[in-house]
């Protein structure tokens, strides 16, 4: 299974400038500046891989209430870089494009793909109780994010299908959030199953910001080829090695089940 990812280190415009076409992109890009100043504004925050350490609560004058949630190490995007990323992968994507965002970002993905010829369809609510929880100040705590899906308007998917013959899909997704080690990450459930759902087996999906890696592992767990980057060195190591151990335990596993059925 290791074999069907590709993940590489750096910046997506320089990691991934030979990736010339793809089946799908699943992306789970930085939130709006709005998501992010919420998040490390809430009194619970520490900073990034070291929040809990007696340093930073003394620096920030919490010895007596340790850091719980991280602060995110990278920062919140906006238009500009969305439509770079849609305007570049767009054009290279003959099927589904996805990408799971906020609120204030939405509108703005939903835009960028029309823009670039898709069908877009109404947001897709991705509600996870208890993920989000206001810390200060009043008013309901957010569990939903949503996803943008595109199509396209014309033309065939990889196995020959016409671009509006797809099928009926699920009109959201009910999964509770993990918790890891990579701020940010997705559920694993709720990325095979986005995988299921806008791609098929032995198609390549893309997926430019791939932080922990959980859309290629997702992707090589349904049987599809991956490949994306992760800009940050540190990050990018503990995905590989995450590849690594979950690629192998996924192969034994296989193997165990041959030996049973033989």
């Amino acid at each position: 299974m290791r074999d069907l990812i590709d993940l590489r280190c750096g910046p997506w415009q320089e990691a991934l400038t030979d990736v010339e076409m793809v089946d799908a992109v699943i992306v789970d890009a930085p939130y709006s500046a709005r998501t992010h100043g919420g998040h490390d504004a809430a009194p619970t925050v520490g900073g990034h891989r070291s929040g809990d350490s007696l340093e930073w609560k003394q620096s920030n004058g919490m010895v007596e209430a340790p850091a719980t949630r991280r602060a995110i190490n990278y920062d919140g995007w906006g238009r500009p870089l969305v439509d770079e990323l849609v305007d570049h992968w767009s054009p290279r994507c003959r099927g589904w494009f996805v990408s799971i965002t906020d609120h204030a970002l939405a509108p703005i993905w939903a835009e960028a793909m029309e823009r670039n010829g898709r069908y877009v369809f109404a947001p897709l609510p991705w509600f996870a109780p208890g993920s989000r929880v206001r810390l200060i100040g009043d008013g309901p705590s957010s569990w939903t994010c949503w996803i943008i899906v595109g199509r396209p308007r014309t033309g065939t998917y990889r196995d020959g299908t016409p671009a509006h013959k797809w099928g009926t899909l699920p009109g959201g997704y009910n999964v509770t959030s993990e918790r890891g080690s990579h701020i940010g990450g997705k559920p694993s459930k709720l990325m095979r199953m986005l995988v299921n759902d806008y791609s098929r087996p032995g198609d390549t999906i893309c997926d430019p910001c791939a932080g922990w890696a959980t859309t290629l592992l997702a992707a090589a767990q349904e049987g599809r080829r991956s490949v994306g980057a992760e800009m940050d060195p540190e990050t990018y190591a503990d995905a590989l090695a995450r590849i690594e151990r979950d690629t192998q335990q996924a192969d034994l596993w296989s193997a165990l089940q041959r030996e049973d059925e033989l």
